[in-house]
């Protein structure tokens, strides 16, 4: 069962991991060109915030099956 979570996990962490380039990517340029970014970025820390999220579960899980 704990595999099966790590699993998923790992998925969590890999997609987050590309949404969190993605998003940094779309709002590069228009920050560069000084267009308002404030919700952009607000999603952005979302999107990390829970990126930290997902890295922490796979830690855990990652520990859990270390014992």
């Amino acid at each position: 069962m704990l595999q099966q979570h790590l699993v998923m996990a790992e998925r969590h962490v890999d997609v987050g991991e590309k949404h969190l380039l993605k998003q940094e990517a779309l709002i590069a340029e228009p920050d560069r060109d000084g267009h308002d970014t404030a919700d952009a970025l607000k999603l952005l820390a979302t999107t990390r915030a829970t990126q930290r999220l997902h890295l922490q579960d796979r830690d855990r899980l990652l520990a859990e099956l270390g014992r």
